[in-house]
């Protein structure tokens, strides 16, 4: 059994979904707006084509966050036992490589937000190609340890700072229509970035798959620098003509976008008129208990054993194969998470949030005992598990499946659900801040806690998380599908919906603005 496989967490913690904005966005955008103008000449209310270019543009940045979250799965074994880079690379030394950069995505979560408010969301994203490719650079060329962990916390900068923007800029360009559609691509393009290296990364060396991977950004900077800014952004800093330029680029040259310019103003006027400061908004209840609500999901979610399962999946799949390495294994396991992903983005507005989060932890819970047990019995006699290799690699399958399609997105769903506007931007990124962190811590001590607990140990843990876990979300977690943004408030605070109001459609007037 290998030691090593991979150290850094499959999943990247800023995943959107539907609904959700990113880390300050949530229903965000214009779902807050009256209904759209109709086109006053075709008698359509504007094209969709520019829209759907736009959020895959804007989505390339995510595929630039996979390639670097899924990089230490093929890079493991040729650094540290193969010596591909020609210096000692220890087990030590890989766990900080492969760790650093949740640092480095953490310490981000603040500062885009800042930064889009100033530059706006394109530039911001531009600009985090600097530390993308600089941080390729570094491990392309890296002649110690050292240089390769300054590359990867670079890499956490920019990977982390498009968890949050990509999802912004794509909620406030898209019409509601087809908002959720743009949604998916974020967490779908992470994806398929970290199925696209397992792949790459079987066939080629560490350094050329570096070099492949430092394309990535470069690619989406000239791609995304011909994409518009968002019209939001424009109207916060009373730049009217250019958001009408906006418009008329995502919607099409004959649409009439005067109606939709003034209920952005007025989106905009009703978000600052409701500021409250920090201290001020953390002594509402509503707040408190979305607070406890987010911080709790992301810790199950971190803690549920993600990182663990895809730790010893391709040594599950070695074992189930004679002890034979399988290069297959990890492309098996991305491939899963993208179809599960897709599944998660198609059934998360029809099951409910809650639902799939039950589901997924209960299930993710079952996976880890199924884990637990293979592992006692190998611990206590390896021929005992000779013919239950096959549970092994199911119990691994299916925690990538249900973690996937419940526990991986749905969290920062309910991050961009939770929060009222006027603490959403200071709220939600502690969130962020503190799954970032618990990845880093994960991923750092994972090996440390193999070490003095087995592997029997480490899963049994994870699996009573899980159950946990599951308590949780039971206990605290309200469903907000289909409330609008003022039932949600109204349910944290402890109040009791009337049927009406607990309708899946929200009222026009009570549905979020955006927010940066």
């Amino acid at each position: 059994m290998s030691d090593r496989e991979e150290r850094e967490p499959l999943i990247t913690p800023a995943l959107p979904a539907n609904r959700s904005g990113g880390y300050g966005t949530g229903e965000n955008a214009r779902d807050a707006m009256s209904k759209f103008v109709v086109n006053n000449v075709a008698g359509e209310s504007g094209r969709k084509l520019p829209q759907y270019i736009a959020g895959l543009a804007a989505s390339g940045g995510a595929l630039a966050a996979g390639t670097f979250l899924g990089w230490t799965a093929p890079t493991d074994k040729p650094l540290t036992e193969k010596g591909e880079y020609g210096f000692p690379i220890s087990d030590e030394a890989f766990s900080w490589i492969g760790s650093i950069s949740n640092l480095g995505a953490a310490m981000m979560c603040f500062p885009i937000g800042y930064m889009m408010k100033v530059i706006g969301r394109k530039w911001s994203m531009l600009s985090m190609v600097l530390p993308l490719v600089l941080g390729w650079l570094l491990i392309i060329f890296a002649e110690n340890v050292a240089m390769m962990m300054v590359g990867r916390f670079f890499l956490g900068v920019g990977g982390g700072a498009f968890c949050v923007a990509a999802p912004t800029y794509t909620a406030e360009i898209a019409q509601p229509s087809i908002r959720g559609t743009l949604g998916t691509f974020f967490q779908l393009m992470v994806t398929v970035g970290i199925l696209f290296v397992y792949a790459v990364g079987a066939g080629v060396d560490v350094q050329v798959l570096s070099i492949i991977c430092g394309v990535i950004p470069l690619a989406f900077g000239v791609i995304f620098f011909f994409m518009p800014e968002s019209p939001y952004y424009f109207v916060e800093k009373g730049r009217y003509s250019e958001a009408s330029s906006s418009l008329k680029w995502l919607r099409g040259a004959q649409y009439d976008e005067a109606a939709e310019i003034e209920d952005l103003k007025q989106a905009d006027e009703k978000v600052k008129a409701e500021a409250i400061p920090m201290l001020v908004a953390f002594r509402q209840k509503a707040t408190i208990r979305a607070l406890i609500i987010s911080l709790g999901l992301m810790l199950f979610q971190q803690l549920s054993g993600i990182n663990a399962v895809i730790f010893y999946n391709s040594a599950i799949f070695a074992s189930a194969n004679g002890g034979n390495e399988m290069s297959s294994a990890s492309i098996i396991v991305g491939g899963i998470q993208v179809v599960a992903t897709l599944l998660a983005s198609a059934v998360v507005d029809k099951v409910g949030r809650r639902i799939l989060l039950l589901v997924s932890d209960f299930m993710m819970a079952v996976s880890t005992i199924m884990l637990a047990v293979y592992f006692q019995l190998k611990q206590d006699d390896p021929s005992k598990v000779d013919d239950l290799s096959w549970l092994a690699v199911l119990a691994v399958c299916l925690f990538i499946a249900m973690f996937s399609i419940g526990y991986g997105p749905v969290p920062w769903l309910m991050v961009g659900e939770l929060f009222a506007n006027n603490v959403k931007t200071f709220a939600s990124p502690i969130a962020g801040v503190f799954n970032w962190l618990l990845a880093f811590l994960v991923t750092k001590v994972f090996t440390n806690l193999k070490d003095a607990m087995g592997e029997a140990g480490v899963f049994w843990l994870f699996s009573g998380i899980s159950l946990l876990g599951t308590v949780f979300v039971f206990v605290m977690v309200p469903e907000t599908k289909g409330k609008s943004l003022n039932d949600i408030q109204r349910l944290l605070a402890g109040e009791k919906l009337s049927t009406e109001q607990n309708g899946t459609e929200a009222r026009e007037d009570e549905r979020e603005p955006p927010i940066a």
